[in-house]
C-alpha cells in the first residue's frame, strides 16, 4: 500500500515537472499582455488626471490586475514564493474592492442627503450619511479582515498548522476561510445595497459593466481557490500542494490578461479627456455636429425633418504624471486611513457602550447589596436595641 502510494506521488511530480515550464511560458505571455494593457490605461488616467476624485480610485482598480498578474506569475514560476505573492496578492485584492466603493461614492457624493440608518435595510433606493456609511463600513471591515488574516496565514503557515487547502478542523485553513467567506459576503451586500440604491444616478459611468468586471476579479479567484481546494480535498484533482497552488496562479495568470481587456473599456480615460466648458482655461474647444431624419406628421401626412444637434467639447490639457501620483498616494492614503479610523470607532463603539452598561449594571448590583447590608445591620441594631431597652424595663419593674 505504501509502495503504491509512493508510485503515485512521484506520478504527480513527473505531472507537474513535464507541465511546468509551458505553464509558465504560456501563463508569463497572458501575464505580459494583462501589464501592458493595464500600465497603458494607468498612464492614460495619469495624463489626463482632470477628476482627481474619481480618477484616483480608479488607478487603484486598474492596478490590481498588474499586482495580479505579477505575482501569480512569479508563483507559477517559483512555488517557494507562492505564500508571500498569495498574502499581498490578498491585501491588495482587499485594498481594490474598498476603491471600487470609494469611486462609486466619489460619482454621486454631492447627491448624498441625511436618512435614517434602517433605511439602508429595508429602504436601500434612498441616499443618506448613513448608507454611505454602512456601505463604507463593509468595506473597509473587509480591508481589515482580509489583511490580518493574510499576516495570521503566513504566521500559522511558519508554525505549521495552517494547513492550505486542507479542510481538517486541527489546521487553520478552515476556519480563516471561515471568517473571509462572512466577511466577504458583507462586502459584497455592502456594495450590491449601494448599488441598488444609486444605480440610476450612476448611469452615465455604465456602472454594471463596471461592476461586473471588478467581482469577476475579486469573488471569482476567491471561489476558484476554494473550488481547486475542495475538488484536491475530493480527490478529483490530485492532491499535490505545488500542482494545486500552480493550477490558481495559472488560470489567474489569463485572468488577468481577459480583465486587462475589459477594463480598457470599462474603465476607459476618454471621458476625462475633455472638460466642461464653464472650466476651460487652456484646451482647445472643438464642436461636434450630430444629424438626425425624422418624419413629422403634417396635415395628416408625413414628412422628413432634419434635426441637428451641436456639442462643444474642451480638450483637457495634459497634467503632470508626477503630481497625479502625489495626489493618488498622499489624498488617497488619506482618504484611507479616515476611514480605518472610523471603521475602528464604529465596531469599538457599541463594545464600549456594551461594557460601560455592564459596569453600571454591576455598579448598581454592588449599590443595592452594600444598601441591602446596611439595612440589616440597622436592624439588628434597632433589635438589640429594643430587647437592651426591654431587660432594663423589666429589671426596674422588679
Amino acid at each position: 500500500m505504501a509502495g503504491c502510494s509512493s508510485h503515485v506521488v512521484l506520478a504527480y511530480e513527473d505531472a507537474y515537472t513535464y507541465l511546468h515550464h509551458p505553464a509558465v511560458i504560456i501563463g508569463g505571455l497572458f501575464a505580459l499582455v494583462a501589464l501592458i494593457l493595464s500600465l497603458f490605461l494607468i498612464l492614460q488616467h495619469l495624463r489626463f488626471y482632470t477628476n482627481p476624485a474619481e480618477q484616483k480610485w480608479i488607478v487603484s482598480i486598474v492596478f490590481m490586475v498588474p499586482v495580479y498578474a505579477t505575482e501569480s506569475v512569479i508563483s507559477l514560476w517559483n512555488p517557494r514564493f507562492s505564500l508571500a505573492c498569495d498574502i499581498l496578492r490578498s491585501c491588495y485584492e482587499a485594498f481594490a474592492l474598498y476603491s471600487f466603493g470609494r469611486y462609486l461614492i466619489a460619482c454621486i457624493e454631492e447627491e448624498i442627503h441625511q436618512k435614517s440608518f434602517c433605511n439602508f435595510f429595508f429602504r436601500p433606493y434612498l441616499l443618506g450619511e448613513d448608507l454611505l456609511t454602512v456601505e463604507k463600513f463593509g468595506l473597509v471591515q473587509y480591508m481589515i479582515l482580509k489583511t490580518l488574516c493574510a499576516f495570521l496565514a503566513l504566521l500559522l503557515e511558519v508554525l505549521g498548522v495552517y494547513g492550505d487547502g486542507e479542510f481538517k478542523w486541527y489546521y487553520g485553513y478552515p476556519y480563516i476561510t471561515v471568517v473571509m467567506n462572512f466577511s466577504q459576503m458583507w462586502a459584497l451586500y455592502c456594495l450590491v445595497q449601494f448599488y441598488d440604491a444609486t444605480h440610476e444616478r450612476l448611469r452615465p459611468i455604465k456602472p454594471l459593466a463596471k461592476f461586473i468586471s471588478f467581482k469577476a476579479i475579486v469573488f471569482a479567484t476567491w471561489w476558484q481557490g476554494v473550488g481547486i481546494a475542495l475538488l484536491c480535498a475530493y480527490g478529483v484533482l490530485p492532491k499535490h500542494g505545488k500542482m494545486q497552488t500552480a493550477l490558481q496562479d495559472f488560470f489567474i495568470c489569463i485572468e488577468m490578461a481577459i480583465a486587462a481587456v475589459a477594463h480598457v473599456f470599462v474603465f476607459s480615460a476618454e471621458p476625462y479627456h475633455f472638460l466642461p466648458v464653464s472650466e476651460n482655461r487652456k484646451g482647445m474647444v472643438s464642436a461636434e455636429t450630430t444629424k438626425a431624419t425624422l418624419k413629422v406628421e403634417q396635415s395628416n401626412e408625413e414628412k422628413p425633418a432634419m434635426v441637428e444637434k451641436t456639442e462643444t467639447q474642451v480638450e483637457a490639457p495634459g497634467t503632470s504624471i508626477k503630481e497625479s501620483v502625489q495626489d493618488i498616494v498622499v489624498e488617497g492614503g488619506h482618504r484611507v486611513v479616515e476611514d480605518v479610523v472610523l471603521t475602528i470607532n464604529q465596531a469599538i463603539g457599541p463594545m464600549e457602550k456594551g461594557v460601560t452598561k455592564i459596569q453600571e449594571t454591576l455598579h448598581r448590583k454592588t449599590e443595592a447589596d452594600n444598601h441591602h447590608e446596611e439595612s440589616e445591620v440597622e436592624v439588628e441594631e434597632h433589635v438589640e436595641q429594643h430587647l437592651l431597652a426591654s431587660e432594663s424595663h423589666s429589671e426596674l419593674h422588679v
